[in-house]
């Protein structure tokens, strides 16, 4: 009898044992994928982003007023974030890794609060009459927000950010005139030249 209720207990044992096995890989894969960067930043999508700010600070120099400046800077804001998106999550899906995983969620998170920021502050300076600083404001945040964000992302993600508070410190104490040249140096250069860095060193 002992014998038999051995027998019929071992494939218990044997089923508890794997059951934990799983719940342990499972564990560990969950660990790595929250410890781990976010990989999913398309250089080819950066460059994408710089080539229509050029052509952004192209259009807004033309522009007879603020507003007008302003708005399209504003469509390239937008334009800006449908090809980052786009762009990541086809990354993401040839790497066969979730977009939104834990270093994701937090690299969006941490991205976030700086852009917002910069929008409050931005209509802030227009009440004012201070428009002048407003391209430095936006490229100084805009460096903070990849900054922050790129802290769990690539290397060359963070010194992006780094190069475009510089640049933003600059404009906001540079001649008024420099401002379309400026924006277009980060928005436009900047993206094109890590974007191709990105695209080198960390598949596409």
């Amino acid at each position: 009898m002992r014998a038999r209720g051995e027998r019929s207990g071992a494939p218990n044992v044997e089923g508890a044992a794997l059951e934990g096995a799983a719940n342990d890989l499972r564990f560990i894969r969950e660990t790595l994928a929250t410890a781990g960067s976010f990989t999913a930043v398309s250089g080819r999508g950066q460059i994408g982003v710089g080539a229509t700010a050029v052509v952004a600070a192209y259009l807004a120099a033309r522009m007879p007023d603020f507003h007008g400046w302003a708005a399209v800077w504003a469509v390239e804001a937008l334009l800006a974030m449908a090809i980052a998106i786009v762009s990541s999550a086809s990354k993401a899906r040839a790497s066969q890794t979730p977009l939104l995983s834990g270093p994701g969620r937090k690299f969006v998170l941490t991205l976030l609060p700086p852009l917002v920021a910069g929008a409050a502050l931005t209509l802030v300076l227009e009440r004012a009459s201070l428009t002048a600083a407003i391209p430095g404001l936006w490229l100084l945040l805009y460096g903070t927000a990849v900054a922050t964000g790129g802290s769990f992302s690539v290397r060359a993600v963070p010194v992006m950010g780094y190069c475009f508070m510089v640049l933003g410190a600059l404009a906001l104490w540079a001649p008024a005139g420099w401002a379309n040249y400026l924006m277009a140096a980060g928005f436009g250069g900047l993206h094109i030249v890590f974007g191709a860095v990105i695209a080198r060193r960390y598949g596409g």
